[in-house]
């Protein structure tokens, strides 16, 4: 691995966490932003997403371009040399693409790291160099064939959601051409369950980081077809629903003793999980969190069935958070 560009120092955090060393608000945590870079839109995207969230946080913005590895035996003459060399090249000129851009965002040159690796993957090589610099979030843009304002699980976004060691940021199609000027709300897809407490410190820690309130959403979800005209059906949806009230009851308060205090919660009911998150209001500087499935690995991003369903039915940008991560 190489650096593309040289490094320079981490940008100061803002005033109001009274540090100014870049190293988190003021509760031990020193965010580093790693960016996945491909020099197309959806490239442009996870850079935008990534520069807001690295602005935001105070943190230095690692961008990095993932090229494939030289082949395994050498080939006749130089040509596995040149290959690598051409590769290398690419991703040099992706790199150079990427601050260009960061320029037109007047993202500050301090701060900013360019990194070019080799690996078959390239979400296992964005973990591979999350891991040698530090990085605490991993931001990406969507597949190549996502719709505008959806993500589209691609290969990059698959080898991450089911492995990554630290929380990932996904870029919805398009976000680039409209970006907000600051996060304005982060809300969470709540499900109470036994491993809760590691995400409400998540939760909380990125809430008074990017100060930002917090609202705290569960999709109570109706049979449809012909299970919805079973006697009682209704009867069970709403217990459901009655129910997920009283877990975000609980849920709320437990990040106001988090320190968490502008805290919302709402109950919705749809038939599917697009149409229940449909029906959920979304803020222009809106980020949506989802916690992984509770059957993938302890500190591990794991998208299971429904996590998978609210990335890719979300129009704002998903941060998936990994099963007991504390940050």
């Amino acid at each position: 691995m190489s650096d593309a560009t040289s490094a320079a120092k981490p940008s100061a955090k803002s005033a109001r966490n009274g540090n100014g060393n870049g190293k988190g608000n003021g509760n031990g945590l020193d965010r580093r932003v790693l960016v996945g870079y491909s020099p197309d839109d959806r490239g442009d995207d996870a850079l935008a997403l990534g520069s807001l969230a690295a602005r935001t946080l105070g943190a230095p913005l690692v961008v990095a371009n993932v090229h494939p590895p030289a082949w395994p035996a050498r080939g006749p003459g130089s040509v596995d040399a040149e290959w690598l060399a051409y590769l290398r090249e690419q991703s040099a000129a992706a790199c150079a693409q990427a601050a260009e851009r960061l320029a037109e965002m007047k993202h500050p040159k301090r701060g900013v790291t360019y990194k070019v690796h080799a690996h078959r993957g390239s979400g296992r090589g964005l973990v591979e160099i999350a891991e040698e610099v530090g990085a605490t979030l991993i931001v990406i843009g969507s597949g190549p064939r996502g719709r505008r304002d959806r993500v589209a699980i691609g290969s990059t976004a698959d080898q991450l959601l089911h492995g990554s060691p630290v929380p990932v940021l996904l870029a919805p199609r398009g976000y680039a051409e409209d970006a907000p000027g600051r996060f304005q709300r982060l809300s969470l897809a709540y499900y109470r369950r036994r491993d809760v407490q590691a995400t409400m410190d998540l939760i909380a820690s990125f809430s008074l980081e990017l100060d930002v309130p917090v609202r705290l959403v569960t999709l109570v979800l109706r049979p449809s077809g012909l299970p919805a005209r079973f006697l009682g059906a209704d009867d069970v949806v709403q217990r459901q629903f009655d129910q997920a009230e009283k877990d975000l009851a609980h849920a709320r308060d437990a990040l106001a003793e988090r320190g968490v205090q502008d805290v919302e919660t709402e109950a919705v009911q749809g038939t599917h999980v697009h149409k229940a998150l449909g029906a959920v209001d979304m803020l222009p500087g809106e980020l949506l969190a989802t916690m992984s499935s509770r059957e993938g690995p302890l500190r591990k991003v794991f998208v299971g069935e429904s996590s998978g369903k609210i990335v890719r039915s979300s129009g704002v940008p998903v941060l998936v958070l990994p099963r007991g991560y504390a940050g």
